[in-house]
């Protein structure tokens, strides 16, 4: 059973910086990616940047590409997020996911297997 638990999330003020970890367990298959999303209440789940074992290739979102991020541990099956220059919009319950394929690379119904969650809160 694939699991992956989100830790790192609290509050920070605009500007400063938070870094997220995801420890993953229980794959049975190749997992050639993973990815960081993001949700607020009332609105849909949108991608923040996702990442593929096997070269390090990276994508991410507009709104926070030269800000945040992502890498992979692999010895230690943890992928990281890091945020830098935070913004008050940023503030949003983030989610680390993974699946066998990522494709579309940022569209949330393309994992199917998501941590519980890690709230970041950035005050202005």
């Amino acid at each position: 059973q694939v699991q992956l638990v989100e830790s790192g999330g609290g509050s920070e003020q605009a500007g400063g910086s938070l870094r997220l970890s995801c420890a993953a367990s229980g794959y049975t298959f190749s997992s050639p990616c993973a990815g960081w999303f993001r949700q607020v209440p009332g609105k849909e789940r949108e991608g923040v940047a996702i990442i593929y074992y096997r070269d390090d290739f990276t994508y991410y979102a507009d709104s926070v590409k030269g800000r945040f991020t992502i890498s992979q541990d692999n010895a230690k099956n943890t992928l990281y997020l890091q945020m830098n220059s935070l913004k008050p919009e940023d503030s949003a319950m983030y989610y680390c996911a993974t699946d066998r394929a990522c494709w579309p690379r940022l569209n949330p119904a393309a994992y199917n297997y998501w941590g519980q969650g890690t709230q970041v809160t950035v005050s202005s």
